[in-house]
């Protein structure tokens, strides 16, 4: 296997692209620290993931990076507040208060009341909506989207991503959104193929 450098800036939008099979979210994992490269490094945010320790990339990944699920991965027993506050509890650079979260919720579309409620009684936009709160609370420098759109409408899909698109902006946090859907991409700064980034086979 060869990799290639795959360089995102401060604040750009970058679409990844690949269809089913292709990497993609291989690719995530080990962006994310969840998988170990077999491999060559792996620099994220200036720090070398193959030399860290499974606990070290834990604590990176709660400090560093804010990830948003395809199956959301919130927890069902919570409220989408309590969801929210969960990241604090993992990372101590990212605390926050009970009224920063409720207004990061609003942001994306989730009052005080819809808060409040368990996430099992929200409808699918709603939780992906908290799921992208809760990655972006804290304020990480990079955002990782695994096929986030993929169970929401036309309408939903394209409200959550300029949402999503408005609170990277005032964050100044980078977007590493991986989809199938070749028809979102235009709405990016840049396009990247999963097979420029990694080739499978030998070296």
């Amino acid at each position: 296997m060869s990799v290639a450098q795959l360089q995102v800036a401060r604040g750009e939008r970058v679409f990844l692209q690949g269809a089913s099979g292709s990497g993609k979210s291989t690719l995530l994992s080990l962006i994310g620290g969840v998988a170990v490269a077999q491999e060559g490094r792996l620099t994220v945010l200036e720090q070398d993931l193959t030399q860290m320790s499974a606990k070290r990339r834990d604590g990176f990944r709660a400090e560093h990076l804010g990830l948003i699920f395809q199956q959301f991965n919130l927890i069902p027993y919570l409220s989408g507040l309590e969801n929210v506050l969960l990241t604090g509890r993992f990372a101590k650079q990212r605390k926050v208060t009970r009224n920063e979260a409720l207004q990061r919720l609003l942001e994306l579309g989730i009052d005080q009341s819809l808060a409040a409620k368990p996430v099992t009684e929200l409808s699918i936009g709603q939780q992906q909506r908290v799921a992208a709160a809760r990655a972006l609370v804290g304020n990480p420098e990079l955002i990782i989207a695994d096929e986030p759109t993929s169970a929401l409408d036309s309408d939903t899909r394209d409200t959550y991503l300029a949402l999503l698109f408005e609170q990277c902006k005032a964050h100044g946090s980078s977007l590493l959104f991986v989809s199938h859907d070749q028809s979102l991409a235009e709405r990016f700064d840049r396009t990247v193929k999963v097979t420029d980034v990694i080739e499978w086979g030998q070296a």
